[in-house]
């Protein structure tokens, strides 16, 4: 990786060596709302997991964006942590945010899919609680129900189930879905679903949770792929005692509208609904998005595009891999949410799969204008190199506090030196007009001590 590395200094590292606190420059204000702001400082924190390291890295918001210079790296051996870090743990895979134990703190919810406890299936989630000086508090593990294949923890959501005000917790397996009615370490007993809507045989990869079609209810996407190999996208909603009826099958199969691969909500037209958006980086030649309105009865009809789509910039190449990532956020400030979408494969010029991400601007709900940002980018650390995979990861979200949602993206292929698949990670500002490389930000494993040949920093950004 050539790239204008942002270094952490010796006391950083020692700290997370020794453990979980970080001390922060200036003074933490009063807890925030915020469900990802873990020492309560007002500012969104970025996490990023790597599973190939059994690490997730945190990066703390602030006005200047983040920096590899305020971060801490928790894995299973980090004091105060359960567990032990095995290499099949996957620790990291995915990385979810809330205030579990309501102390006005963000906590890290983390999935280990891979984790294995003799006599339970496969898979854990790890909570890590936040407070004023970083991850100083306790820690917990929710391990695998009886009834499950295994992989517990593929992915996890943080959202109030039955509208009491207060969220719970949410997980899926490779083939099933509970959520836990309490808040906290003493509530092990999961409710899985009051009727089971899933095919035999699914494998499930992600859940996304929002209000898609109630304006103060939430509903649950979940994807995959079904026995045959076809890919699995169904929505519910319910409530607790009868999760599950009246679930829909959205799309499945060879349907192109389908994904198996990336899924995220936001609302894009202003209407108060969540919006789906799916990705498909095997459809057509290169990959696509598929963009579902939210509303109060249905889903809208279903609105596809790839690089061949009028506005979209690029090519619809075979091997892009157009949608492996998809992210939501208000980029422009204007109150719709935009969409960031990955493309791993893309070759840039003569570098093959070196990859790229599209910024896509909402035009009341419409994509048909946008800018591909990849590491040949005027102003974008780096050089653009075979197999970097530059953007396999995305995330829109406000870290500075100005308003507009700033995109990071992870590039898990990015070689360290001699040392292939180390990963690295980038941070581009949100704007007016778009995204920016004024004051981009990129840092790599190795900054965290993540320095192994295939570790995949920037697996997962949240």
């Amino acid at each position: 990786m050539r790239v204008r590395d942002l270094a952490v200094t010796a006391t950083v590292a020692a700290l997370a060596a020794a453990g979980l606190t970080l001390p922060l420059a200036g003074s933490a204000s009063a807890a925030s709302t915020l469900k990802d702001d873990f020492n309560g400082d007002g500012y969104r924190d970025l996490a990023v997991g790597t599973p190939g390291a059994n690490s997730v890295t945190v990066t703390y918001g602030s006005a200047a964006g983040v920096s590899a210079s305020r971060a801490v790296t928790i894995t299973q051996e980090t004091p105060g942590v359960p567990g032990v870090t095995e290499p099949e743990d996957e620790f990291g895979e995915n990385v979810t945010t809330g205030d579990v134990n309501e102390d006005g703190y963000a906590d890290l919810i983390v999935g280990a899919p891979g984790e294995r406890v003799e006599g339970k299936p496969s898979g854990s989630v790890t909570v890590v609680e936040g407070g004023r000086n970083g991850f100083t508090g306790g820690s917990y593990v929710v391990h695998a129900p009886a009834d499950t294949a295994g992989r517990f923890g593929e992915a996890t959501a943080w959202t109030d189930l039955d509208y009491d005000g207060s969220p719970q917790l949410a997980v899926i397996s490779g083939d099933n879905w509970w959520f836990y009615s309490g808040t906290g370490e003493n509530d092990q007993h999961p409710i899985g679903l009051e009727f089971d809507f899933l095919p035999e045989g699914v494998r499930l990869d992600g859940m996304i949770a929002d209000n898609f079609l109630y304006t103060h209810g939430v509903g649950f996407v979940l994807f995959g792929e079904r026995a045959d190999g076809g890919a699995y996208t169904a929505h519910m909603n319910g409530g607790a005692g009868d999760y599950g009826y009246g679930a829909e099958v959205i799309a499945e199969g060879d349907d192109p509208t389908a994904t198996r691969d990336a899924a995220t909500a936001g609302d894009v037209d202003g209407d108060g609904y969540a919006d789906l958006i799916t990705g498909n980086s095997r459809a057509g030649k290169g990959g696509s998005i598929t963009v579902r309105r939210g509303g109060a009865d249905a889903f809208g009809a279903p609105v596809t595009y790839d690089q061949s789509s009028a506005g979209v910039p690029g090519a619809d190449e075979n091997g892009d891999a157009f949608g492996a990532a998809v992210a939501a956020g208000d980029v422009t400030g204007d109150g719709l949410a935009d969409l960031a979408v990955g493309a791993p494969g893309e070759a840039v010029g003569t570098v093959a799969g070196t990859g790229s991400v599209t910024f896509l601007k909402s035009s009341a709900g419409a994509f048909t204008s946008g800018q591909a940002w990849h590491q040949e980018t005027a102003g974008v650390p780096g050089v653009a190199e075979e197999g970097d995979r530059f953007g396999a990861s995305v995330r829109l979200k406000d870290i500075n506090k100005n308003g507009r949602a700033d995109l990071s993206t992870g590039a898990t292929g990015e070689a360290i030196g001699a040392t292939p698949g180390v990963g690295a990670v980038w941070v581009l500002r949100g704007a007016p007009t778009g995204l920016t490389a004024s004051y981009a930000a990129s840092f790599n494993g190795t900054d965290f001590g993540i320095d192994g040949a295939g570790a995949g920093f920037g697996h997962t950004v949240r």
